[in-house]
């Protein structure tokens, strides 16, 4: 991209204007350092192209420029959906919103420059005094009456991200046809659009009222009270990997009557840079090497972890050789079902009217459980927005008791419509501590939920094609899937191949064809063979990769037989990827 003419000029031209009067004078000192550098290429990747704001909206790394995120970015984003609510709801004597942030660098600041510009615009703005978990952002927007609201946040992502997702009134993320309305309204606006300075009278700052409220319902998610009591000296070691769950997660806990929470100092301090990970994510075992350390010092029970933004769950249990491993998101998704479906049904709670949902790349585990025991549920697309979607369509004709996804996402109520690990984690204790009432381990439980159900591994793998051409290779993977699909996978017959982008279900052995009952199109592929096994292809939506979910059925009969049984399913999965060619 540095070697081409037309590029630089054009990216040279693009950067020119930032030098005006409209932008302030450490943004100009920075494209000035850029363009004055010899090497072009942090200029370039600064300005090629705009930061898009998506269904997801904004993500991306700091800094001054178009494809950035800065006030400017930040504030198109604020602009544009400030547009859009005075338009959708334009009816309404007030617009209200509510704004939280993580522990990022420069989310206090994009916040402050969010709610400025919502005031500007004539919006009421709830604003939180410090971070707050995502979730409380989600429950606040219900609880206050806000039309949207939005939280500043890059979730697991190194450092050097942020990012800005928004939210509807029903308190999730925005979905049709608001998503794509969003977008064209942020794509109209300029930056001598932005209405940076507004009546600093409409923005109400909220804070510890708002956390009693939300740890209130959080206390109600408990199914088990009584065996909490029994338990309440359960060893917990909990991290928040220097993020927003050290506010709250350590408070639900004790809510729920747990007394022996154990924290890790050094990350319970807040840090944007997060010192003490590469990844501040609780899906990569290094995330989580210092809270197992100290688990393995004081002999804990469980290690619960949260990510920067306290909506995704981390958990690592000891297995049977008395080490701690991580519980991978489909079997910490399996739990809590498993849980919350046998408890309501032991305590007489289950009404027949209950659903749960997950997503079509999550266990088929979960569906099983929910069907031998005649609970309904729904299978959606990736993402908790789809989660809340059907809990909006259900709203006072069924009930929900929990969702999840493959990704560490857990939602245990409809109170908070997006990933929630503050409830989640006290939830989890709760499991553990009901375990624990039995005789059991955490792993030990999750061991005879395979021999009740069945057992299954899940992995996944994702191959990454970097630039226009290999953006062009992972459609051409697709299409060729689509045309060809496998007759054989690891020794058996594919029967179903379901396509999401024509909402297709082909039964290769019958030849039949059904109708997949979901809303709007997807370009994700799935394929089941007759044993079971199960494998989702789908390309990503804001990377260069496409990512494959593998998994296999089995059958588990005795404890002792589990690390064969996982053994021979992780060599079908090998197996299946080597025949797949990828």
């Amino acid at each position: 991209m540095a070697t081409n003419p037309e590029v630089l000029e054009s990216v040279r031209a693009k950067a020119a204007e930032w030098l005006t009067g409209i932008y302030d004078e450490s943004t100009k000192l920075e494209v000035r350092r850029m363009l004055n550098n010899e090497d072009s290429s942090e200029l370039i990747d600064s300005f090629y192209r705009d930061l898009e704001f998506g269904t997801g909206g904004l993500r991306g790394i700091m800094g001054a420029g178009t494809n950035r995120m800065n006030i400017y970015t930040v504030g198109a984003a604020t602009q544009g959906l400030s547009n859009y609510l005075k338009k959708e709801f334009a009816n309404l004597p007030q617009i209200k919103v509510a704004i939280g942030y993580d522990c990022r660098n420069n989310s206090r600041l994009f916040s402050e420059t969010s709610a400025g510009i919502f005031a500007a615009n004539g919006i009421k703005v709830y604003l939180f005094e410090d971070l707050r978990p995502t979730p409380e952002l989600s429950f606040a927007v219900r609880e206050l009456g806000c039309q949207s609201g939005i939280i500043l946040t890059a979730s697991h992502n190194p450092k050097e991200y942020n990012g800005y997702k928004a939210y509807w009134d029903d308190g999730s993320q925005i979905v049709s046809p608001h998503d794509e309305n969003i977008i064209d309204e942020v794509s109209k606006v300029k930056a001598s659009d932005i209405k940076f300075n507004g009546d600093q009278k409409l923005i109400t700052i909220i804070g510890s009222d708002m956390d009693k409220l939300f740890l209130e319902k959080v206390k109600t998610v408990s199914i088990s009270p009584e065996v909490v009591q029994r338990q309440k000296d359960l060893k917990i070691v909990y991290t928040p990997i220097h993020g927003t769950g050290v506010r709250l997660i350590p408070a639900a806990l004790h809510a729920f009557g747990f007394t022996n929470v154990i924290n890790v100092p050094e990350q319970d301090v807040v840090d944007g840079n997060f010192p003490t990970v590469v990844s501040p994510n609780p899906e990569e075992p290094a995330a989580l090497e210092m809270a197992i350390a100290k688990a393995v010092k004081v002999d804990a029970d469980v290690v619960l972890a949260s990510d920067p933004d306290a909506d995704r769950i981390g958990v690592a249990v000891k297995n049977d050789k008395g080490k701690f491993v991580i519980l991978n998101g489909n079997q910490t998704a399996l739990v809590f079902i498993y849980y919350i479906i046998s408890q309501r049904k032991k305590s007489h709670k289950l009404m027949g009217n209950e659903f749960i949902v997950k997503t079509i790349v999550t266990t088929e585990l979960i569906a099983k459980i929910a069907e031998r025991n005649k609970v309904d549920f729904y299978d959606v697309f990736t993402g908790f927005k789809y989660i809340a979607e059907v809990i909006r369509d259900q709203e006072g004709k069924k009930v929900y008791i929990g969702g999840g996804e493959e990704s560490f996402g857990f939602m245990p109520a409809d109170f908070v419509r997006d990933k929630d690990a503050v409830s989640s984690c006290a939830l989890m204790a709760e499991i553990v501590a009901w375990a624990k009432d039995q005789g059991k381990s955490l792993y030990e439980l999750l061991l005879d939920i395979y021999m009740e159900y069945g057992f299954s591994r899940e992995k996944m793998k994702y191959v990454v094609r970097k630039g226009k051409t290999g953006a062009e290779e992972i459609e051409q993977m697709m299409v060729n899937f689509r045309a060809n699909p496998p007759k054989v996978l690891g020794g058996s017959r594919m029967k179903i191949v379901k396509d999401y982008d024509t909402l297709i279900a082909s039964n290769l052995i019958t030849g039949e064809k059904t109708a997949i009952n979901q809303k709007t199109t997807s370009n994700v592929l799935q394929f089941f063979t007759e044993d079971g096994t199960k494998i989702s292809v789908r390309p990503s939506g804001t990377e260069p990769k496409i990512k494959f979910y593998f998994e296999v059925a089995g059958n588990l009969t005795n404890r002792a037989d589990y690390d064969a049984v996982e053994a021979q399913a992780d060599e079908k999965i090998d197996a299946i990827m080597k025949e797949m060619d990828i």
